[in-house]
């Protein structure tokens, strides 16, 4: 009995269908021209890199950190909101060409400003604990607010500016927005301490309205700095702003008091008649301001009784009342009551507020009023006195203006340079370079290119190899 043959594998059929020797053998038989297509590739990719890089833009890039009051809930120290665009302002990018000494046109000032982009750069570790919340139900989290930021040029290579120009554009952009930055929020006002230029046209009788606004404005700032800053001192003159507040204090006394003393003593004025003028018109704006506000003062009130009752109708109170069967323990139940009287509640607040506001400005107004008639009173009896001559007390009332002028320059310069090391203190780091400006390397552009262009070649060459086409030899 005949044995019947045994079937064939697969596997035996496809390693009788593939001689690797065969393989091997036409790979280095074609060995030359698979070199020769790679430095082929090369040569090429190198060509096409060289003609296209005018036209592909490269991209200058650095970093940014804010650090500053507010920043967290996305505010400027002055609670406006803050905008990373700030950045690539206008102003900014003209003052950084500015200090670059570039000529550029304003079409180029305009493709830079849209080529610059500001980008939030969110740390890992945010992204996953976002993700662990989300994944716990817990949605409701509030906008992460990046303190570091990207800020990137993106512009051809062709375009007139050399790699390092743009990395040093970057760089004063920076500078330009944080010198912007510290004049805004860490100098003095250029008002502030101007008292000389604002009493140079002024009368002796107008000395005591500029002198007790100014006294107060600078009470107003000081108080303000001290909520900020009530322990610090200043390296420079060894205060604080606490002993500015007394420094202000003793000049208010010493200094002021005798000087307008002598001028409401004596009814002193360069022009009794014009003085006359400036106070009846005076009065008269004051009585028209007085009047607009106490419209404004009636129909705060006429609001705020008619919310008072429209509350004791409504019998609004605070309670909690669940509606649903099943809660869970972290999600609040509210009663459509209780938003309701919260509502009620805040508009109740806002009126009396605004009530209170409108008041109290009624009675700035009339104080203010009566401060000055009391005042045209005694200029008018020192008119009508058959003494006139004010040469001697004028002259010792400039005389102590002069030592006035004196000490009020000697306060400010110390409130100026308390504030310059506050400053320094509490914006010196408000915005940094975490990282230099740089650009994309053409080398490393170029090498990318060239090793696609090697791969190709060798491809090209491998794959014609086995294929039995070899370059430059005949067929037989």
């Amino acid at each position: 009995m005949s044995s019947l043959p045994a079937s064939s594998s697969p596997d035996s059929d496809l390693d009788e269908g593939i001689d690797l020797r065969d393989v091997f053998f036409r790979l280095v038989r074609g060995f030359a021209q698979t070199l020769g297509l790679a430095a082929l590739g090369l040569v090429f990719a190198a060509i096409v890199y060289l003609a296209t890089s005018p036209f592909v833009s490269s991209t200058t890039s650095s970093r940014v950190i804010f650090a500053f009051d507010g920043f967290s809930k996305g505010e400027y120290p002055d609670h406006t909101k803050f905008q990373p665009d700030d950045l690539r302002s206008s102003d900014v990018v003209i003052e950084a060409l500015t200090r670059q000494k570039l000529d550029v046109s304003e079409e180029d000032q305009g493709k830079i400003r849209a080529a610059l982009t500001v980008e939030g750069i969110i740390p890992a570790y945010v992204v996953k604990e976002r993700d662990r919340l989300r994944t716990a139900n817990q949605a409701s989290q509030p906008p992460y607010v990046p303190d570091e930021y990207l800020i990137t040029l993106n512009l051809p290579r062709r375009f007139p500016m050399t790699s390092r120009q743009r990395e040093l554009l970057l760089t004063d952009i920076v500078g330009a927005y944080r010198e912007k930055f510290q004049r805004t929020y860490g100098t003095l006002p250029l008002a502030f301490g101007n008292l000389q230029e604002t009493l140079k046209d002024a009368d002796l009788f107008e000395y005591d309205f500029v002198l007790t606004t100014e006294v107060q404005n600078i009470y107003a700032y000081l108080n303000q700095q001290i909520e900020k800053a009530k322990s610090f001192r200043s390296p420079t003159t060894n205060l604080s702003f606490s002993d500015l507040v007394k420094e202000t204090q003793l000049f208010s006394q010493i200094e002021l008091n005798e000087m307008l003393g002598r001028i409401r003593l004596n009814c002193l004025s360069r022009d009794r008649t014009a003085t006359l003028i400036k106070m009846d018109y005076m009065l008269k704006t004051l009585a028209d301001q007085e009047r607009v506000a106490l419209e404004e003062e009636k129909t705060s009130r006429e609001y705020l009784e008619k919310a008072e009752a429209h509350a004791h109708d409504q019998n609004y109170v605070f309670g909690v009342k669940s509606q649903v069967s099943q809660t869970r323990a972290e999600t609040p139940i509210l009663d459509q009551g209780l938003v309701d009287s919260l509502l009620a509640n805040d508009s109740y607040n806002v009126m009396i507020r605004s009530a209170l506001d409108a008041s109290l400005k009624v009675k700035r107004l009339q104080a203010e009023e009566a401060r000055v008639l009391e005042r045209r009173k005694e200029m008018d009896a020192a008119i009508r006195e058959t003494s006139l001559d004010q040469a001697a007390s004028i002259k010792e009332v400039e005389s102590s203006i002069k030592v006035m002028e004196g000490a009020y320059d000697r306060l400010i310069n110390n409130i100026r340079k308390t504030h310059a090391d506050y400053a320094a203190q509490q914006f010196g780091d408000a915005i940094r370079i975490s990282m230099q400006s740089k650009t994309g390397s053409v080398y490393k552009d170029l090498a990318i290119y060239s090793v696609i262009g090697v791969f190709l070649g060798i491809a090209a060459g491998m794959g014609l190899s086995l294929l039995g086409v070899y370059v430059g030899v005949r067929r037989t």
